[in-house]
């Protein structure tokens, strides 16, 4: 049986077929879907974590235990789960344990282009990399079983497109989960300094044997077409060579660390021009020139976002002398239309619009987060000055304030509860125990939204939508020492104005809980907003709040009333009573 998958729902069935009992991980995109996938397959134990280290250390003990476990996250979020991977690659396994780490050359929805096939090398654990939905799903049973084979974790490397496209995938029946048994052994799971030393010597010895299995490795294949050109490549990108250069011999490796050097040499042998085609860092090149090998790579190609199959026949072709078929390539008839851009906007009716308003005309200095909110640093609310990773924003604020006391009763945090829940719970007990004056937003939307509206600790259910215990985050801040908490509905301009000024003027830190659901939870309140044409001066006041479904006409406001939710923050802004709800709007 075929059927048509994305990389991620081919994840999710390959984790199925191959037995798999435990799954943990921390929504991130391009990695969201496979949880929310594999959640349909019961006899696995699927469950989003606050963050990605504890969904890690889910994954190692699950595997200790004796079952097969894997883990989901995109690629910053190994930054999150370092500690317990390089620990876990001295403890070796019991059960496959799988790390899957989702990269996002091009930062589609990423702060950073970081390139973490350097974490398996860092680790000393081994890299597999599909290149479409089938191996997404026949690499998942493979990779367990060399974590298995090897007593070692496997960083599974996926890239945005791999996980997103969907390709035809071949299905089998699956693998009944075996429970292996366990047996104490500190020596080998209590990684004090005495048995670390210990492992760190098998860790050494397995990574000679993986780089011996890397050369018979059903991973790793040459496929040899004409003589001229010879690249060596993997994931993505052996479909881009194989669509650019159908004629040319490939080395597509399925398993990116640590390498085959045997086949590798044999190849280049057999070609008179040898490549390394890779987005992102030359991770392979490195590797194949430390052979002695002379080969192009990133002196023919960028280290910046993605590539495409024009892109690497233009270069090779010019490299090797074919610069008629290369700049036939390059002419405007074959590189394609630019795409219009749309720039990013919050939806319609969310709660956060207001409060960045807000900020903005308090003159705030804000220091962000991960999250929808980040869209707050855009035109015309441009009400935020720094984000930097999951869980800063309350530190960077709290080392503003040390560095010049000038930003007292100026400088707020603003953070949302799924990311609070991840890792801003500790920034806010440093910022009471440092003894900071700053004043932290917790924008409470009641899900994780960017990700695609994910549950949360705060939100009361879990993966599967079972009911669990729900985190009163007002009691968890008074437990952090925080005296003054704060909870406000954010679409209540006059009040979110009032209490920002109190709380930022207070000589000690506080919280305010700024509560209302996403904007796509609750879709309409029953009324939408039109101008009423008379009253309207053009004074344009209310486009400042960056709506989508407010435009400028020609000489006054328009309302789309297709968008408007009815949220009602427009009509507090205008000054002129020329903005009024209308008629009603179902649900």
């Amino acid at each position: 049986m075929r059927q048509l998958m994305s990389g991620n729902e081919a994840i999710a069935r390959g984790a199925y077929e191959a037995g798999v009992t435990v799954a943990a991980g921390y929504p991130g995109t391009p990695s969201t879907e496979i949880l929310e996938n594999i959640v349909q397959y019961t006899s696995i134990k699927a469950q989003w974590s606050p963050n990605e280290k504890v969904a890690l250390e889910v994954g190692a003990g699950a595997s200790i235990g004796g079952a097969r476990a894997l883990v989901t996250m995109k690629h910053v979020g190994v930054n999150v789960a370092a500690d317990p991977l390089f620990t876990v690659a001295y403890t070796g396994v019991n059960g496959g344990l799988l790390l899957i780490s989702a990269d996002d050359p091009g930062m589609h929805s990423s702060q950073n282009e970081q390139d973490n096939r350097y974490y398996g090398k860092f680790a000393k654990v081994p890299v597999v990399e599909p290149s479409d939905s089938q191996e997404a799903k026949d690499f998942i049973g493979i990779a367990l079983q060399i974590s298995e084979d090897f007593d070692t974790p496997v960083i599974f490397r996926t890239t945005t497109r791999v996980n997103h496209s969907q390709s035809l995938v071949g299905l089998k029946e699956p693998r009944t989960p075996v429970l292996k048994p366990y047996v104490k052994n500190p020596q080998k799971y209590v990684m004090v300094p005495a048995y670390a030393r210990l492992r760190h010597v098998v860790v050494e010895d397995r990574l000679v044997k993986l780089a011996r299995y890397a050369e018979t490795s059903p991973l790793n294949r040459i496929e040899w077409g004409g003589k001229k050109i010879g690249v060596i490549t993997g994931g993505i990108c052996y479909q881009y060579v194989k669509e650019a250069l159908p004629e040319a011999s490939v080395l597509k490796l399925g398993m990116s660390f640590p390498l085959p050097e045997g086949l590798i040499r044999e190849f280049a042998r057999g070609v008179d021009n040898l490549f390394v085609v890779e987005e992102l860092e030359p991770f392979l090149e490195e590797q194949v020139r430390a052979l002695g090998l002379k080969v192009h790579g990133k002196d023919i190609f960028t280290r910046i976002g993605e590539y495409t199959p024009n892109l690497i026949a233009q270069k090779i072709l010019l490299t090797i002398g074919a610069q008629e078929k290369a700049e036939y390539l390059a002419s405007p008839a074959n590189s394609g239309e630019p795409v219009p851009v749309r720039p990013p906007v919050m939806c319609p009716g969310c709660p956060h619009r207001g409060v960045f308003y807000t900020l903005k005309q308090l003159k705030a200095v804000v220091a962000g987060d991960i999250g929808c909110y980040t869209l707050g640093s855009l035109a015309p609310l441009e009400a935020m000055d720094t984000t930097i990773c999951m869980g800063a924003s309350i530190g960077t604020a709290l080392g503003m304030e040390k560095a010049n006391p000038e930003f007292k009763g100026r400088t707020v945090s603003v953070i949302g509860d799924s990311t609070f829940m991840h890792s801003g719970i500790t920034g806010l007990v440093d910022l009471v125990y440092n003894q900071g004056q700053g004043t932290v937003l917790i924008l409470d939307n009641s899900i994780t939204a960017m990700t695609g509206h994910q549950h949360n600790p705060a939100t009361g259910k879990t993966l599967s939508e079972q009911p669990s215990y729900q985190v009163d985050l007002v009691k968890l801040v008074q437990a952090c020492g925080i005296s003054r908490v704060q909870v406000v509905d954010p679409f209540e301009l006059k009040q979110v104005k009032a209490v920002l000024q109190e709380e930022m003027a207070a000589p000690e830190p506080s919280v305010v809980i700024l509560r209302r659901p996403c904007a796509l939870i609750v879709k309409a309140t029953g009324e939408s907003v039109e101008t009423n044409q008379e009253n309207c001066t053009g004074c344009f006041q209310c486009i400042k709040l960056g709506c989508p479904a407010i435009s400028k006409g020609e000489k006054t406001v328009m309302i789309n009333s297709a968008l408007c939710t009815g949220c009602g923050l427009c009509l507090q802004v205008c000054k002129f009573s020329a903005l009024v709800k209308v008629g009603g709007k179902g649900e």
